[in-house]
């Protein structure tokens, strides 16, 4: 029994202990006297909704980001992001900002992307992109080419790599179908839906294939250049993904229920 009280002490005065650590990591009681954007800031999200400091600080921030973007030097990082979480303190009170609406954002990101592309084939400037984020059909030299040809080919085998130019040199006709069906599963809301999308962002300098199967002969091959991304509609269900990827071998299992952005690779 004695040692079962020592034990229930012990545990007690940890549990206290690690409460009172949390609780002064988070010690807002100073901050109707602060003066630090993100300290304010971090108040927003995590107080109360009906907390009445909210009246007095939430100004305050506001006025204090637009002091910042009205001193700011041209070329200044932050203004963007000031900017932006001026929009939201105005619209919702806080900057926080919840999973759905990140990939709200990301998505509409997506739509404008894809309308863009319409809009280029629909003047006939199509282009194939096949190394990294450049066209292949641009005006560098056949030196140029050759060279960033080396570089986003690095650790992928020959067989690999003709692979990937095979893939990315689809034509404007199939290229348009692609983009259209990619739009359709965008604006596609419907929870029913027998299909979903993926997306790879490629960081890494080389170019990759994304594999990825899924049950009997689903089977789906995405290329990504280097520093670029692609997108595919997949059916739903459980997925392989496997790449390699400046010459390491990239292995996870997803399952697809709904939009989902892999991101690949670290320059």
């Amino acid at each position: 029994m004695k040692n079962f009280s020592k034990i229930t002490f012990f545990l007690m005065v940890f549990c206290a202990t690690s409460f009172y650590s949390q609780e002064k990591m988070k010690d807002y009681s100073r901050i109707m006297g602060s003066t630090n954007v993100y300290e304010i800031e971090a108040f927003l999200r995590d107080a109360h909704p009906d907390d009445p400091k909210r009246i007095i600080l939430r100004p305050r921030l506001i006025k204090m980001l637009r002091e910042y973007i009205k001193n700011a030097k041209p070329g200044d990082q932050r203004v963007k992001e000031f900017q932006e979480k001026i929009s939201l303190l105005v619209k919702k009170g806080s900057t926080r900002i919840s999973f759905d609406e990140m990939n709200a954002k990301i998505k509409q990101a997506q739509i404008a992307k894809f309308q863009r592309e319409l809009a280029e084939k629909g003047t006939g400037t199509y282009t194939t992109k096949v190394y990294g984020t450049h066209s292949a059909t641009g005006s560098e030299s056949p030196k140029e080419q050759a060279s960033a040809e080396d570089i986003s080919s690095k650790g992928m085998s020959d067989e690999e790599n003709e692979e990937f130019k095979m893939l990315m040199s689809e034509n404007p006709v199939e290229h348009k179908n692609r983009t259209v069906k990619i739009l359709n599963s965008l604006f596609d809301n419907d929870p029913n839906s027998a299909e979903s999308i993926v997306m790879i962002t490629n960081k890494s300098k080389c170019n990759m294939i994304m594999r990825i199967e899924g049950v009997g002969y689903t089977k789906y091959r995405l290329p990504i250049p280097a520093n670029g991304d692609n997108t595919i509609v997949v059916k739903k269900g459980d997925y392989l993904f496997s790449a390699m990827v400046c010459g390491s071998q990239y292995s996870s299992q997803k399952t697809v229920q709904k939009a989902i952005m892999v991101s690949l690779g670290d320059n």
